[in-house]
């Protein structure tokens, strides 16, 4: 059974995002919401700040990547087989793995996020990428919605933007392969989710709200893709993986998500490095590295 109309695969191929309804029945949103809201809760329980004290690209959002490592509850989500179904007939793909998952909470009256690129932070060689992006409340412009620029995963761009940290990015809409275009805010449902090609330029509207933007995302990739650059990145760089530019990705770190039975066991991926010793910023973005038993 497909899980996305032939209208939509279409719609996504012209247009590089769609959002398709439905996924998530009411029952599973709050079980599997609350599973991201404890684990999200652990991660960032030693940051204190408040919006007006992070840096400008933590005003964008509270961000936890790699949820599925170290909280099991939230791998009912992340693995949920009808999602990554749809993900591989958008990318029309005989099978998709994970890169990873993310939660991106933005905090009432958190920043909108910079207009960028996803394809760009991640050594991919192959553009067959795709972003789940999971409204765990529905999303409207005043909680901070999605903007997509139509068909600019066709633009032959890919652009590098820094939105990290404090400096102030420069705006990826006036690249010249973009022209004239103007993004489209797409408000979500809750049950649906919108997806977004690795290449499709978008953004995300401030947080106007008194609630925080509750939402879970899952990166996948065609199974077969291998790896472009050097560029450093924990999915293919963690200690036990070891892929090289030009190898196939392929490891417990990022498994195969459909096709995969919805009962069949996870993988345990190998222990993740300390990145918060060497970058700070980083503590409770990512899964922390086990504690030695002395």
């Amino acid at each position: 059974m497909s899980m996305v109309s032939a209208d939509l695969i279409e719609r996504f191929q012209r247009d590089g995002f769609v959002v398709v309804p439905d996924l998530l029945a009411p029952d599973e949103l709050e079980r599997d919401g609350a599973e991201v809201d404890a684990a999200v809760a652990e991660r960032k329980s030693h940051d204190t700040r408040s919006v007006a004290e992070k840096s400008r690209y933590e005003q964008s959002f509270i961000q936890c990547i790699n949820l599925w490592e170290d909280h099991p509850g939230v791998r009912q989500l992340t693995f949920n087989t009808r999602i990554a179904q749809a993900a591989a007939e958008l990318l029309d793909a005989t099978a998709v793995r994970l890169w990873h998952d993310q939660a991106l909470y933005k905090e009432a009256g958190g920043r909108a996020t910079d207009c960028h690129q996803d394809q760009p932070y991640w050594p991919i060689a192959e553009t067959n990428t795709i972003t789940a992006w999971i409204p765990l409340d529905g999303s409207t412009v005043n909680t901070g919605a999605m903007a997509y620029v139509p068909g600019s995963h066709r633009a032959g761009l890919q652009q590098y933007v820094h939105i990290f940290g404090h400096e102030d990015p420069s705006n990826l809409l006036d690249h010249p392969a973009l022209a004239g275009a103007e993004p489209v805010t797409v408000e979500v449902v809750a049950g649906s989710v919108a997806f977004h090609h690795g290449l499709t330029v978008h953004l995300a509207h401030g947080n106007a709200s008194q609630r925080t933007r509750r939402v879970h995302t899952m990166i996948y990739f065609a199974d077969g893709t291998t790896r472009g650059s050097a560029r450093w990145h924990d999915s293919v760089d963690r200690a036990g993986i070891g892929i090289g530019v030009g190898q196939v990705i392929a490891s417990d770190l990022t498994p195969i998500v459909w096709p995969r039975e919805p009962e069949a066991p996870i993988v345990e991926p190998p222990p993740p490095a300390d990145l918060a010793a060497i970058f700070p910023e980083m503590r409770g973005a990512m899964p922390s590295p086990p504690v030695a038993e002395i």
